[in-house]
């Protein structure tokens, strides 16, 4: 199995609709590829046009094609007093940047907007997202890079 790092570069967003009829969008974005996942800044008052410019990190292991390597990217809106609201959605198919990746070593897909779109799959606007990917070089795999255990050669 071969392992490398993907990072993120969370742009901005461009067209998003507000979910507040007495506020303007607070949005974030929820990064999920397989089981990590990590978050966005809350951009106060973003509207409906906010800018992030945040990188982010994850661990990947690649065997081969298939369909469960994508990165989903969920906007929400963070509310005060109520549960933050489902503002829509991307995913981002990886099969061919990995492998691209793996067999050079390294992969980038420069600024590239992909359509957000609401749970009923109505276009709600854009986002901005940059990736690089960077296979990991050798065998040794350092603590570091699998949480803390080591793998085993057995």
């Amino acid at each position: 199995m071969a392992i490398g790092f993907m990072e993120v570069l969370l742009v901005k967003a461009k067209g998003l609709h507000e979910s507040d009829i007495f506020a303007r969008l607070d949005p974030y974005v929820l990064l999920q590829y397989k089981n990590q996942e990590l978050k966005s800044s809350v951009i106060h008052e973003g509207g409906s046009n906010p800018v992030w410019n945040e990188k982010f990190m994850f661990r990947v292991e690649y065997n081969g094609s298939g369909n469960q390597f994508k990165l989903d990217l969920k906007i929400m809106d963070k509310d005060v007093f109520s549960r933050d609201d489902f503002v829509g959605q991307t995913t981002i198919y990886l099969d061919d940047f990995f492998s691209l990746g793996f067999e050079k070593g390294s992969y980038e897909i420069r600024n590239r907007k992909y359509s957000v779109v609401r749970a009923d799959n109505s276009y709600c606007g854009e986002i901005e997202v940059a990736l690089t990917f960077t296979k990991k070089e050798g065998d040794d795999i350092g603590e570091e890079d699998i949480g803390g255990w080591r793998e085993s050669t057995f």
